[in-house]
């Protein structure tokens, strides 16, 4: 924004914090999927495990090969959390520019430079 005013930093403030406001359940939502796709993989591979024949590393190589879709799964939850999370805190970065912003826009409006 190249014109700060009083006003128009109280409304980008406003705009973030209802950003963060929503990603707070956008961030939960995205954990409890990961929490799901992480205990699908785990009861995935604990059945792979327990079906699969042969030498522990013969089993345990089955049990890689049947449960990709669900570790997939699992990583790409993982990934969206993770995502999820990192866009919260550049959210809370700009809100702390932006109040440091806001305090510059009132100091200059004081000192009747802004009007």
């Amino acid at each position: 924004m190249s014109e700060w005013n009083p006003a128009s930093v109280e409304d980008a403030i406003q705009k973030t914090v209802e950003r963060l406001e929503k990603g707070v359940k956008m961030v939960d939502e995205a954990y409890r999927a990961f929490q799901k796709a992480d205990l699908d993989y785990d009861i995935a591979e604990a059945k792979a495990f327990l079906r699969a024949e042969g030498s522990v590393d013969a089993r345990k190589k089955q049990t890689v090969l049947e449960t990709v879709e669900q570790r997939i799964a699992r990583d790409a939850a993982d990934a969206d959390y993770r995502v999820m999370e990192k866009n919260g805190k550049a959210l809370e970065r700009k809100l702390d520019a932006l109040r440091s912003i806001g305090s510059s826009v009132r100091q200059a409006y004081a000192q009747g430079i802004g009007t």
